[in-house]
C-alpha cells in the first residue's frame, strides 16, 4: 500500500521537524523539502501509469495527442505550484506563496488557450 509509505514519510518528517525546531529551526524547511521530494518520488510510478492509460485512451478515441500533452503539462504545473506554495507557507512566507499560486494559475490559463479555442470551434459547429 503506497498510501502507508506516504503517510509514514509524512509522519517521520513531522517528528523530525518537531525535534529539529527546538535546536535548529532553520533546518526544518530542508526536512520539509526532502520529505516532499520523497513523496513525489513514491507517486511517480502511479503518474506514469496514468499517463500511459490516458495516452492509450486518446489513441482509441481519436483525440488529438497535442491536447492530451497540454492537459498533462497543466496537471504537472498545478502539482508543482501547490508543492512550492506549501513550502512557502511552511516557511511562513504567505505573501510569496500567494504570488507563486497566482503565477501558476496564469500559466495554466495561458497554456489552456488551444483547448479552449478548439472547444469553442466545436460549439460553433454544433450551433447553427
Amino acid at each position: 500500500m503506497d498510501i502507508v509509505k506516504i503517510i509514514g514519510v509524512g509522519l517521520i518528517a513531522l517528528i523530525i521537524i518537531v525535534v529539529i525546531r527546538q535546536y535548529k529551526p532553520e533546518f526544518t524547511m530542508y526536512v520539509s523539502i526532502i520529505a516532499g521530494a520523497i513523496i513525489l518520488f513514491l507517486v511517480l510510478d502511479k503518474v506514469t501509469g496514468i499517463i500511459t492509460l490516458l495516452t492509450s485512451l486518446s489513441k482509441k478515441t481519436g483525440i488529438n495527442s497535442e491536447y492530451l500533452s497540454i492537459l498533462l503539462k497543466i496537471t504537472g504545473i498545478a502539482i508543482l505550484t501547490e508543492f512550492a506554495v506549501s513550502i512557502c507557507k511552511d516557511a511562513g512566507e504567505t505573501a510569496i506563496a500567494s504570488k507563486v499560486d497566482l503565477g501558476g494559475k496564469i500559466i495554466i490559463i495561458s497554456m489552456s488557450i488551444p483547448i479552449i479555442s478548439a472547444l469553442l470551434e466545436i460549439i460553433m459547429k454544433i450551433i447553427p
